[in-house]
């Protein structure tokens, strides 16, 4: 009997040991094998949350592609129309695509008027996992021809003098004597500089400081043949590049005299000689309408009456650009004042955004000419809530009597004549330009003894970003901004 009770106790002993040890393994078991789990669907989150990002990407890729179709050399005015009309996918309500073993959603903010930039909002996610999402947000830009401080289709010339902060282009070919912050580019590989009498080919951006470039070699050049130059070109230089064409202005001026006989602007017609426009920083500007000016100097002695209320012109005269023969209007945010004919621009803007035009497209007469000088044009600050876009069919000239420390802040384009200085300005002190500066000849603000003898010339940075309403741009979307949210 005692042997079968201690057989028993020991056979209970050992119950209890494996029961112990059962029970310790089981949590181990379990542990590992929550562990385990947990591994696995932490993996496969990982891989559904990379092909949910992945299909997020293909949905930004699909709408530049779509953008490329739809816009590509059309129009300012077509694309204008396009966003306004054209029913664009993705705009106003969400677009959803199939995509592999998932789906994208597309939202799109489309551009405000006057602005070239498009927000898109891509948000992916799988069949597997549809609650997994990744959503990756870029801003699309069609680059402003304001992102220049200087674009020319003709030869420029910079003296020694000269230091520019800003992009530079020609459609010709650049000399370079003083010192460039940014790039400097052309179209041209090679080009007989007109400055040095024809001595042989010179590189398409080039400059004559010693040591000077050698003569150029034919094109297209071997490795090294270009040297680098950065105590001239601190940006560095580039060239051939490709055309920045000037053709496509001549619709650019149109939508713009839409515009403003739309409703978002003003329109003032071929009346007179043109209008003068004096900005104010109470948000409106005065308007007179010339009746007389000088032809060489561009100062005005005479204006005419008008009846404020219609634009039409009464009968009269005034010597001064005042009383009965001004006109005080809200300066229209983000819109065109539209003149069929000249235009003598002055003044500050305060908080607002405003191209002013000059053109003649109705037919017949001269190409219409900005003249700027009277007193200086400015903004109240630098930033994308001020800012001024000048565009003339033909001329921007600063007038003769301008202040002798002159200082203009805007985006100024000449289409088909030149920005400079009126050929009977005496000598200046200076000029401080704060803008960009487009002209299809070469400008120029110093000519031997006339014009001014100290030019500073500083690209604004907001004109990257925020260009004048609806100031020429290229037709190709470009990504400018990409991040994930």
């Amino acid at each position: 009997m005692i042997k079968n009770v201690n057989q028993k106790k020991k056979n209970g002993t050992a119950i209890v040991y494996s029961l112990v040890v059962m029970f310790v393994v089981s949590i181990v078991l379990t542990s590992m094998l929550g562990y385990i789990t947990t591994q696995m669907r932490f993996s496969l989150n990982r891989v559904e949350r990379e092909k949910s990002f992945q299909i997020a990407e293909a949905g930004i890729l699909y709408y530049r592609w779509y953008l490329a179709h739809k816009t590509s050399g059309k129009t300012a005015q077509q694309i204008i129309d396009f966003w306004t009309s054209g029913n664009p996918i993705g705009v106003g309500s969400a677009y959803e695509e199939d995509y592999g073993d998932g789906k994208y959603s597309i939202q799109v903010t489309a551009p405000s008027a006057g602005s070239t930039i498009v927000t898109v909002k891509s948000t992916g996610w799988t069949t597997k996992m549809p609650d997994v999402k990744r959503t990756v947000q870029v801003r699309f830009r069609r680059p402003s021809w304001s992102e220049y401080v200087f674009l020319s289709n003709s030869f420029m010339n910079f003296g020694d003098e000269a230091e520019v902060y800003g992009k530079v282009h020609s459609n010709f070919g650049i000399r370079f004597d003083g010192i460039a912050h940014n790039t400097v580019s052309s179209l041209l590989p090679s080009f007989d500089d007109p400055t040095h009498g024809g001595t042989g080919y010179d590189f398409g951006v080039h400059t004559h400081q010693p040591p000077a470039d050698p003569s150029a070699p034919s094109y297209p050049w071997t490795s090294g043949t270009v040297p680098n130059r950065p105590d001239i070109f601190i940006g560095g230089r580039e060239f051939p590049v490709p055309e920045v064409s000037f053709s496509g202005v001549t619709s650019d001026l149109a939508a713009m005299k839409s515009a403003a006989q739309g409703g978002n602007g003003k329109y003032f017609d071929s009346s007179g000689e043109g209008r003068r426009i004096i900005l104010k920083t109470n948000g409106t500007y005065d308007l007179c309408t010339v009746d007389t000016y000088s032809n060489n100097q561009f100062s005005i002695s005479k204006y005419k009456k008008m009846n404020c209320s219609t634009g039409a012109i009464v009968s009269g005269t005034c010597s001064t650009c005042s009383e009965s023969c001004l006109c005080n209007y809200s300066i229209p945010n983000e819109g065109v004042i539209f003149v069929e004919d000249n235009a003598w621009v002055e003044g500050t803007v305060n908080g607002k955004r405003i191209s002013i035009v000059a053109a003649n497209l109705s037919g017949g007469g001269n190409q219409a000419n900005i003249y700027v000088g009277f007193s200086n044009l400015r903004y109240t600050s630098y930033d994308c809530n001020n800012n001024i876009g000048l565009v003339a069919q033909r001329n921007v000239t600063v007038v003769k009597d301008c202040p002798d420390e002159f200082v203009m802040d805007g985006a100024l384009l000449a289409q088909s004549g030149e920005v400079g200085i009126a050929q009977t300005m005496a000598s200046k002190t200076s000029l401080t330009f704060n803008g960009a500066i487009v002209s299809y000849l070469q400008p120029y603000f110093q000519k031997g003894v006339s014009g001014f003898a100290v030019r500073y010339y500083n690209y604004d940075n907001n004109l990257l970003y925020c260009p004048p309403p609806y100031f020429p741009t290229g037709t190709e979307y470009e990504i400018d901004l990409w991040e994930e949210l």
